[in-house]
């Protein structure tokens, strides 16, 4: 997104963007863009923020696209593009690692206590809006501005069953192994098919060196009950375009997002989708299928729809019936 947005900055404005030293960019910039580079230090990240107040002026358009508000207030116009929902969600971070917990904490902190430094905030979806206008008390303007580097052939529509059937078996979820991404759960769901006798392919992009337990774990679940998932690991982007069309479906079991990119991708590349009945899903699409994300049972579920595997009937009896079998277990 940031590499889109670089490159679109028009001829005729003159720019200039402060930039994480380890991001240092391998594409060309634009000759009107000139570029700071900030050391990933809290004096470095410090002194940026100061000679930023120092030389903002009035008629100037300041973006912060790093989640948090300036810490000074600056001259100028100034906008917050807010991605990050665990900085403006109630949600609980006792499932981060302590080093994580501390810097959301403190994020959220830097942001409830900045937020009069930001004329206006830019958010992707109406479910992030909500949110944000919620914790800023409506003082706040906040403007929807979805973007991405190509946004052709996007739809919402659902596709009907015949061409579903057509697409094929096999699954694919883009997605790191942070908690809210639910991998666990989506692993569950396959045991449960396993001990049916269902073995769907499910692609997954794991970065195994980040959230190794994770993957630990999965592949235990792997070998007990032999299913059939593949971890290709941490993949570039342009390889996860492919990998949409190596798919039959997207399954994206995510508890929350603030946008869900692979969700409008994997439209995008024609897939249908398999998705929580959430906000943020029915902000981008209407997917094939929906599920609770917290029960594995209702993912399965969710998949043998989109196969075409009813479900066995409820063995309803009558009041007579029902007798028959109490009696009966009686004797």
């Amino acid at each position: 997104m940031l590499t889109a947005l670089l490159a679109a900055v028009p001829g005729n404005v003159k720019a200039l963007v402060q930039l994480d030293s380890r991001m240092t960019p391998q594409w060309g910039l634009p000759e009107n863009l000139t570029v700071r580079f900030v050391k990933p230090s809290i004096p470095q990240r410090l002194q940026a923020e100061w000679w930023l107040a120092q030389n903002a002026q009035p008629q100037d358009i300041i973006l912060c696209f790093g989640n948090l508000p300036p810490l000074f207030r600056l001259r100028g116009h100034v906008l917050l593009f807010l991605q990050n929902r665990y900085l403006v969600d109630d949600v609980k971070l006792n499932c981060f690692p302590l080093k994580t917990r501390l810097r959301l904490w403190v994020e959220r902190i830097w942001l409830s206590g900045r937020m009069t430094n930001v004329d206006e905030f830019v958010v992707q979806t109406p479910s992030m809006k909500r949110l944000l206008e919620a914790r800023s008390k409506g003082k706040i303007p906040v403007r929807v501005l979805p973007f991405m580097a190509n946004h052709e052939e996007y739809v919402r529509r659902t596709w009907p069953l015949e061409i579903q059937k057509e697409k094929g078996s096999e699954f694919l979820y883009v997605a790191s192994g942070e908690p809210h991404k639910n991998h666990r759960q989506l692993i569950e769901a396959w045991c449960l098919l396993a001990k049916e006798g269902l073995f769907p392919k499910l692609k997954l992009t794991l970065d195994r060196e980040h959230f190794a337990e994770l993957c630990s774990w999965m592949g235990q679940k792997i070998g007990q009950y032999r299913l059939n998932v593949e971890n290709f690991g941490s993949v570039p982007h342009d390889q996860v375009k492919q990998l949409y069309d190596r798919v039959g479906a997207l399954i994206y079991p995510s508890t929350f997002e603030s946008f869900g990119l692979p969700l409008i991708e994997a439209r995008q590349a024609g897939l249908p989708v398999l998705a929580p009945e959430l906000d943020y899903v029915r902000d981008v699409l209407d997917p094939e299928q929906t599920f609770d994300p917290e029960s594995a049972v209702s993912i399965a579920r969710a998949v043998k729809r989109f196969l075409g595997i009813e479900e066995p009937l409820l063995p309803l009896q009558d009041a007579a019936g029902f007798l028959k079998h109490i009696l009966e277990r009686a004797e």
